[in-house]
């Protein structure tokens, strides 16, 4: 889907990776002879589906050469797309025997197309030719529609062909050539999107680019084939220019991408101020009406969540409760709306990409992976610190529709679920939404008697739903159908129908029981089925999570379709498969390396930052939740490798890519925290975890990695705080005078360890560190010996046959052993004095 970043994320937050500075773009655009010739406004907003509007201006194509000026196209309705007519007359190309669902999808037009490669570089050498390099992914609406549009024509397949050697990348495969060319567009025009399209010299320098392109020309706007025309005469005519444009803007960028600092430590006050500025800016932009923070399109971004609840704690703990509140309620009101809204799947749980709207409504449909990993987890915090079962249902959601919808069966993680879908079997045209939107007529013939109760409930109406804003369909591309969204608190409505209100949801849930089933025989979206190293990562996390924080829930807590209502140990069960999976297929024992992604086989990219550090803090959540101590021995090897591959460890953080391919331009040092968090600021807390977690030199190595990487971004956390709330945490964690340590003491596999161990974990708390050791595990008793003795020694000299002992740790103080759950809780809510050093 072509949404520019810009959209994503507003002008003040935009991340150094994504913009140069003025003087430097000034330099840039000045020393370019090509020019941008599309106006851009950081407040033009998407409409009411990815569908609505071509990508004209807010969704624009880019275009820079030196001819003439070419106009703005006005903006266009387009609701549909046409599904695949693959006509496999075509002989394939060479994307058929590739492993990505995106490249896979290509691999029957009429278009030349190459992978990433040197077989690719070297054809453009020999034929002097430029290089058409197209970037999407497998769920991505505008590339759909300019595949079909462009790719299967023959006419734009020739004009490529003979002009152009043509790329396709995943851009979820290979995220480092990815990176290298928005940022290129980003640097040039302010936003970008995808389909990414970017003419290259046959020395992979950029020559110009834009997004999404239109076949032919329409409204006094270039289609794609005028577009191929102007580049093929610029190559021919100004070529020596082109290419010392491309050089130079490769060389800009990467000064300008290069941070790095000579100081190793991080300057006073910097961690407070941080963290104040960033929920400061947040709340500047909170939407006290619907929650979110800024207006439509409202995406899910869990680190401002995580940001607020940790300001919040701090807040509460310094003895600020106003403050405090006020924080936490911005969070869980985001978090409740977001709930309520039809960018959750009240159907088949989990969460869609975003919404168009203020109020959380009509949502672009496409369901991502680490969206949900994150969620899940955002919810479960909120739950530990409301201990309210809405909160701890939507995390059940989350993790039920992963379990039943996104697991293969080896227990690996799928990656997305596409937006579009046909209507009926056959169709020619596939909609977005198609799948998850009702009239109120089919909802009346399978619900029957309870249809009138369903439709108040979800705002059901016959004329269609999708009137709560303006910006919900302004081209009435919804007129008549429905996207589910609770208006009403459910004990009113309960109340006004003379029930219960548990009944009131039993009612509900045997409707989206029966509504499930109908829809389940709809066409479904695409699923792409590819397996991602950093995803999962997330995803685990969330499984292991839950495991422990789940077992708050109040007896006898009622579950509702789709929440299964399964055993919080199960969710460990499925966290571990994961992880399984990704070391038996994904990671080489002798290197101690990862690969990026899996399908049918692993992608021939190799793991790159967030791959490690996503992975790494999957990895320290599965042991600190209850698994197994191979699982902590793994991440710290994982460390290892990720900082003998990406640590700057002169200039300090960590680089996106290993720096080992010469096909990818830029090494860049990453710090935005939007959809996904950076890689840099999970490294950071994941170090600061590590270090907590042993001893000695290893753990002072941690920490001055850890302290290093934040100094090298001290400036961004002093201005720019709203763009990396993540790293705004771990600022803050880093100077925290010391970390709590848990440490739960007796037989791993006894019912009382698994109790107290859901103890540990029941209070929010995120400057604490659980750690869990059984005495007559040969295994774990050798790896304390080995990276934290005083683990094992307490280990030793608390034993206990049949109890599980507990102490907690702070400022080198211990507190008296605790032997019940309840005792250990009550520890926990306790403050304990910094001043006992």
């Amino acid at each position: 889907m072509a949404i520019p970043i810009s959209c994503l994320i507003k002008p003040s937050s935009l991340s150094s990776t994504c913009l140069l500075d003025n003087s430097m773009l000034h330099r840039f655009l000045q020393s370019c002879s090509f020019r941008r010739v599309f106006s851009f406004s950081h407040q033009a907003k998407p409409s009411a589906s990815a569908k609505n509007s071509y990508p004209s201006s807010h969704f624009s194509s880019l275009l820079w050469f030196t001819p003439s000026p070419l106009h703005a196209l006005k903006v266009l309705a387009m609701a549909e797309r046409p599904t695949h007519s693959k006509s496999h007359s075509h002989s394939t190309n060479r994307l058929i025997a590739e492993h990505s669902p995106y490249l896979l999808q290509h691999a029957h037009n009429p278009v030349d197309w190459y992978p990433w490669g040197e077989e690719a570089f070297a054809e453009a050498r020999r034929r002097d030719v430029p290089i058409f390099l197209s970037i999407g992914y497998s769920t991505c609406h505008w590339c759909h529609v300019m595949e079909v549009e462009s790719f299967e024509d023959e006419g734009v397949a020739k004009l490529l062909n003979d002009w152009f050697v043509s790329i396709k990348v995943d851009r979820e495969e290979r995220p480092d050539v990815d990176k290298v060319y928005m940022t290129y567009v980003q640097a040039l025009y302010g936003g970008g999107g995808w389909p990414l399209s970017v003419f290259l010299s046959p020395d992979l320098k950029p020559l110009m680019g834009g997004t999404y392109f239109p076949p032919d020309d329409k409204y006094g706007r270039p289609g794609f084939k005028t577009i191929l025309r102007k580049v093929k005469e610029a190559w021919d005519d100004k070529r020596d220019t082109l290419v010392k444009s491309g050089a130079f803007a490769i060389e800009q960028l990467s000064e300008a991408l290069s941070a790095s600092t000579e100081s190793a430590k991080l300057s006073d006050g910097v961690s407070d101020s941080a963290l104040s500025l960033c929920s400061d800016q947040l709340s500047g932009s909170y939407d006290s009406k619907f929650g979110g923070f800024g207006s439509a399109p409202k995406f899910p971004r869990p680190v401002e969540i995580n940001l607020m609840l940790y300001h919040s704690k701090k807040l509460e703990d310094a003895g600020k409760p106003g403050r405090a509140n006020e924080c936490g309620k911005m969070a869980v009101l985001t978090l409740k709306c977001m709930a309520r809204g039809g960018i959750h799947d009240h159907i088949g749980g989990g969460f869609h990409r975003y919404s168009v709207d203020e109020c959380w409504h009509v949502p672009h449909f496409e369901k991502m992976l680490y969206d949900q990993g994150q969620l899940a987890n955002v919810y479960l915090d909120v739950f530990t610190l409301t201990k309210d079962t809405f909160y701890s249902c939507i995390a059940r959601d989350i993790l039920d529709y992963l379990r039943r919808d996104m697991i293969g069966q080896e227990g690996e993680i799928f990656s997305a679920e596409d937006a579009d879908s046909a209507e009926t079997e056959g169709a020619t045209r596939k909609k977005e939404g198609a799948f998850y939107i009702w009239t109120s007529k089919e909802i009346e013939n399978v619900l029957g008697e309870h249809a009138a109760l369903f439709e108040k409930h979800y705002y059901i109406k016959h004329s269609g739903n999708c009137d709560l804003s303006r910006m919900s369909d302004p081209h009435n591309e919804f007129k008549g159908k429905n996207v589910f969204i609770e208006r009403k608190d459910p004990s009113e409505l309960a109340s006004e129908n003379g029930m219960s209100v548990e009944k009131y949801h039993e009612i509900l849930g045997e409707c989206r029981s029966k509504l499930f089933g109908v829809r389940s025989r709809r066409p479904r979206p695409h699923l792409d089925d590819k397996v991602i190293v950093s995803w999962n990562g997330l995803a685990i996390s969330s499984f292991a999570r839950a495991s422990k924080i789940l077992k708050a829930e109040a007896e006898g807590t009622k579950f509702n379709f789709p929440v299964v209502g399964t055993e919080p140990k199960e969710y460990m069960g499925i966290a571990e498969k994961a992880t399984r999976f990704i070391r038996n297929h994904l990671y080489d024992v002798d290197t101690h390396r990862l690969q990026r992604s899996f399908r049918n086989g692993p992608s021939k990219a190799p793991g790159f930052l967030d791959d490690y550090a996503f992975l790494i803090s999957g990895l320290l959540d599965l042991f600190e939740f209850g698994g197994g101590i191979n699982w902590l021995v793994w991440a710290i090897e994982l460390q290892e490798t990720q900082d003998a591959l990406f640590l700057d460890k002169d200039g300090g953080g960590y680089y996106n890519t290993p720096g080992e391919d010469p096909s990818v331009l830029l090494r860049v040092k990453e710090d935005h925290d939007g959809a996904e968090p950076s890689g840099n600021s999970v490294s950071a807390i994941n170090l600061i975890r590590l270090a907590s977690l042993v001893a000695g030199s290893k753990a002072g190595y941690y920490r001055r990695n850890a302290e290093h990487l934040l100094a090298v971004f001290e400036t961004r956390l002093k201005d720019m705080a709203m763009a990396i709330p993540l790293m705004c945490c771990a600022a803050d964690m880093f100077c925290v005078p010391s970390r709590k340590q848990v440490v739960v003491i007796g037989e791993s596999s006894s019912k009382e360890f698994e109790s107290m161990l859901a103890a540990a974990h029941s209070l929010y708390d995120p400057n604490k560190t659980v750690i869990h050791i059984d005495p007559n595990n040969k295994e774990q008793m050798e790896f304390w010996e080995a990276n934290n003795s005083n683990i094992a020694l307490m280990a030793k000299n608390n034993h206990a046959v049949g109890k599980v002992v507990t102490l907690v740790c702070q400022n080198f103080t211990c507190s008296p052993p605790v032997t019940n759950p309840a005792s250990l809780e009550t520890l926990l809510s306790q403050k304990i004095s910094s001043s006992s050093t």
